[in-house]
């Protein structure tokens, strides 16, 4: 093919391949194929498509969602009210822990492996039910490299997340402001009652809706798949919760890894710039669910 041809396959394969017409989910050497041929009638063999693929800069990557329904505006005003919460959490001397829940399973959790050339990526599995898992909280402060983790033997609901913030506050004398995201286990009439309690200390900030990317603490749960469950059958919900707890009590030792691997959007785009004024930025309307200080 020539350049002409080239540039129109590099342009088509920025977009999905239903946009080509072609009927296939995701670009393949298969898709290009097709493209080639519906085109311009070659007839390529899979080598040269890859190698086209090579030559016009493609790569292969892993993909993440981009999730269509994050507010952008709503994702901008928190930044600038982020930057502010850590103005004025060292002035008074408080915590920020990002906080979440998460979900393992004694099975495999499949992830890229090397294997010699010629040989299956296989993994071993017993193939435990579905019922063998567990569940945890986790906080994460950037600013200490430290993480807070709590295990859940059942569903996760308003009882165990006032169980988890209980934990952090009994562990942490500091005012605290936690932030997570606005889902449904962390509402309630059972949260509603503690938040009321007589010199509290706690703040509590909900993250833009569809904005995990803003959460520190997601890192704590992709590193604790990739050393713990990795394609690795633990079998049983027993020796799952055993690898998982190890795993979190060693934590206290890599405060400068936690700190490295739990940055965020959020940090990089709040010290990007600084603010354009200096009035306090009104809290976004989007973070509801929050309680000031008491």
């Amino acid at each position: 093919m020539g350049q002409e041809e080239q540039g129109q396959l590099k342009a088509a394969g920025q977009a999905p391949p239903e946009k080509s017409e072609i009927g296939l989910a995701r670009w393949t050497w298969k898709a290009v194929r097709e493209f080639v041929q519906r085109r311009w009638g070659l007839q390529l063999s899979r080598s040269t498509c890859l190698n086209y693929l090579h030559r016009l800069g493609f790569v292969l990557k892993r993909p993440k969602k981009r999730l269509l329904k994050a507010d952008a505006a709503k994702r901008e005003a928190f930044v600038a009210f982020y930057r502010q919460l850590l103005q004025g959490a060292q002035a008074q001397g408080a915590k920020i822990f990002f906080a979440d829940e998460a979900h393992f399973w004694a099975d495999v959790c499949l992830r890229a492996m090397w294997v010699l050339r010629g040989t299956p990526a296989l993994v071993d599995s017993t193939c435990p039910r579905l019922g063998e898992k567990v569940s945890y909280y986790s906080g994460v402060c950037l600013e200490m490299g430290a993480v807070e983790a709590r295990p859940v033997m059942g569903n996760c609901n308003a009882q165990t997340s006032v169980a988890f913030l209980r934990q952090l506050r009994a562990k942490h004398p500091e005012p605290l402001i936690v932030i997570w995201d606005n889902g449904p286990v962390h509402r309630g009439e059972a949260m509603r009652s503690y938040l009321t309690t007589p010199d509290l200390k706690l703040r509590l900030v909900a993250l833009p809706a569809y904005s995990p990317d803003f959460n520190s603490d997601e890192a704590i749960w992709d590193w604790a798949r990739e050393e713990v469950t990795a394609n690795r059958c633990l079998g049983t919900q027993s020796k799952l919760r055993e690898a998982l707890d190890k795993f979190f009590v060693g934590l206290a030792k890599r405060t400068t890894e936690v700190a490295q691997r739990c940055r965020t959007v959020l940090q990089a785009q709040a010290e990007s710039s600084e603010p354009a004024t200096s009035q306090p930025v009104a809290q976004p309307q989007h973070v509801g669910f929050t309680l000031a200080l008491v």
